[in-house]
This record gives structure tokens, C-alpha cells and sequence, in this order.
């Protein structure tokens, strides 16, 4: 049983807590730490959180083996490389950083000493996600050639004027820091690195704040190409759309924290001129939350690595800096 608290107690450091509370063999929240402790008093106290004043102090405990941050987007490379020289494995949402060099020195630190780093990209843990992963490796979609994605809200109105979450350093290209990097790891998943970039951000809703629609054009590194479209000024929707010269799948729905379906469309090589109908595959439900942290204790027991230097993670950092790059020169931009 990893012993674990919880830094930052908002909206979804709480539902985090909540995914696993009495009902996980594997991680329990055994403290917490917040920068407004009035506000988070009462639900530390229902669950069981001892609650510290420092994160300093969180990271001096030795009754606290992992931290796990909920924190604003431009701290977590400090928390990170802190608990790491710490001693601490540590579960961070997204992302590892704002910048690529910020995120691999995340990675980095963890590497070098030995505790095992975890990332909140919950959608991998979706049993239609890995569905399409199989149909991709057993060859049921054929090459993959195109990947659609959208990940879209009310984001940009639902926090006041002066709220971390309108700086636009802690959300450079807009909604894609809070909702495109989800489906970027997706894609990740599925199809590999990307090669280069063509992005575009503006700010049209309001007159303060991060952009609130955001769109770019990838090519992915094995030759795929691939779209994906962020607005945060505009109703709940998402959608991944995975094209193969073989048939597509697609996912999609107004909430994404439910098990999704499945939709998926075969061709009919003898009767191509023939409109195929999809099919609706279903899952068991899960709860992808508990799933992310489950996995990330159980790697950090055994002392094995999740988050690498290089890795996936690191990438999808990366890709958003050449984003941020892309969006100011109005140019493609290649990774390294």
C-alpha cells in the first residue's frame, strides 16, 4: 500500500482523493497540503487527510511515500524535481511542464534517483482507447493514416478574471495545457511521435484571458498525418477519429470521464462502393482515475520507471512548446 498526499485540494485534487478513498488495495491518501486549507478543512477531515501547511513538510515526512500534484501548471517541474531529490515518487497532472527543457529535466531528476514519476493522462486507461491500440497492432485498421481530434468547453467562462487558469503563462495556446494534451497523449499512444506542427491560437470570446480557440495540423513521424482542434469558449464536446486504410474508429461523446463506446466502420474490399454501417462495441465501466493512480503505485512499489526522459510525456511538452512556436512565427515547426 503506497501512502500518498495529496498537493492542491481544488476541484480535481478532490476527485482524485475520492476515486481511490476505502476502495483501492493499492495507493490511500494519508495527507494533504493546499494553499487554501480553510477552504479544503472539512473534506481532509471526512477523508482521513492529515493536513501539513508546506509542501516542504509534505516531503519530510516518512510516513508519506508518494506526493501526487494538483497544482497549477508552472510548478509542477519544481514539485517534481523536489520530490524527486526527496525521495518521493510522485504523480503529476499534466503537464510535466511548460517548455520541452522543463519537462525532461522532470523526467531526468526522477531517473536519477530512482523513484518512479506518473502522469495524469487518464485517457489511456480507456478500454476503448486500448481497443483501438489492438485493432492497430493485430492490423484490423490497416495503416493508420489520418487522426482527428477535438477537445472542447466552457473553460475559458468558467473561471473569473485574474484566475491562474487566464494567464497566459500558465496556459500557453490556450485550452490545449487543460484539454489538447489529453489528446495529443492519445495520439501518442496510438501512432507514435510527431514530426512537425503547423499551429494557430486566438483569443475571440473575450476580451481578457488565454486564447479560447486553438487548432493545429500534425505529421506524425511514421508518415500519418493528423488534426486536432481545442476551443474553450463553446459547449462540452470531444472526439478522436482514428482513420486506417482498413476501417475506422471513433470515440467521442459529450462526457469523457465515463467508460466510453467504441464506433467502429470496416470496408469491404469485394463491395467498396458499398456503405458500411459502424458498429457500437461497449465496455465494463471503470473508473480511469483510479486506474492512473493504481498503476502508478504499483510501478512505484515495485521501483519501476514510468515517465522516461524522452518518453511520451516529455514529447507531449515538446509539441506544445513547438506549438506556442508555431502560433507566434505563423510557420510549421519540426521537433527534434
Amino acid at each position: 500500500m503506497i501512502r500518498a498526499a495529496i498537493i492542491g485540494l481544488g476541484t480535481w485534487g478532490q476527485n482524485l482523493v475520492r476515486s481511490v478513498h476505502a476502495v483501492s488495495p493499492s495507493i490511500r491518501f494519508v495527507a494533504a497540503a493546499t494553499r487554501t486549507p480553510d477552504k479544503s478543512r472539512d473534506f481532509a477531515q471526512s477523508h482521513g487527510l492529515r493536513m501539513l501547511p508546506r509542501y516542504e513538510d509534505v516531503l519530510a515526512d516518512p510516513e508519506i511515500d508518494a506526493v501526487v500534484l494538483a497544482t497549477p501548471h508552472s510548478l509542477h517541474t519544481e514539485q517534481i524535481v523536489a520530490a524527486a531529490r526527496a525521495g518521493k515518487h510522485v504523480f503529476s497532472e499534466k503537464p510535466l511542464g511548460l517548455d520541452a527543457a522543463s519537462a525532461q529535466r522532470a523526467a531526468q531528476a526522477c531517473a536519477d534517483h530512482g523513484v518512479t514519476l506518473g502522469v495524469g493522462y487518464n485517457w489511456r486507461y480507456q478500454p476503448a482507447l486500448q481497443a483501438i491500440r489492438r485493432m492497430i497492432d493485430d492490423g484490423t485498421l490497416g495503416r493508420v493514416l489520418h487522426l482527428e481530434g477535438n477537445f472542447c468547453g466552457p473553460s475559458a467562462y468558467r473561471f473569473p478574471k485574474g484566475h491562474w487558469r487566464h494567464d497566459r503563462d500558465e496556459a500557453p495556446a490556450g485550452g490545449m495545457t487543460g484539454r489538447g494534451v489529453h489528446v495529443i497523449d492519445a495520439m501518442l499512444f496510438l501512432t507514435g511521435h510527431v514530426d512537425r506542427v503547423t499551429a494557430q491560437s486566438y483569443r475571440l470570446a473575450q476580451d481578457f484571458g488565454a486564447d479560447d480557440t486553438t487548432s493545429m495540423l500534425l505529421r506524425f513521424a511514421n508518415g500519418a498525418t493528423g488534426y486536432l482542434g481545442t476551443v474553450i469558449a463553446t459547449p462540452e464536446t470531444w472526439r478522436l477519429q482514428v482513420f486506417g486504410s482498413k476501417a475506422w474508429a471513433e470515440v467521442g461523446d459529450v462526457e469523457h470521464l465515463t467508460t466510453w463506446d467504441l464506433k467502429v466502420c470496416t470496408l469491404d474490399p469485394e463491395n467498396i462502393t458499398v456503405k458500411q454501417r459502424p458498429v457500437i462495441h461497449t465496455f465494463e465501466k471503470t473508473s480511469t482515475e483510479r486506474a492512473e493512480l493504481e498503476h502508478f503505485a504499483q510501478c512505484a512499489a515495485a521501483r519501476q520507471p514510468l515517465v522516461q526522459p524522452g518518453g511520451d510525456a516529455v514529447h507531449n511538452v515538446a509539441l506544445l512548446d513547438a506549438i506556442v512556436t508555431s502560433t507566434q512565427t505563423e510557420l510549421p515547426v519540426r521537433l527534434a
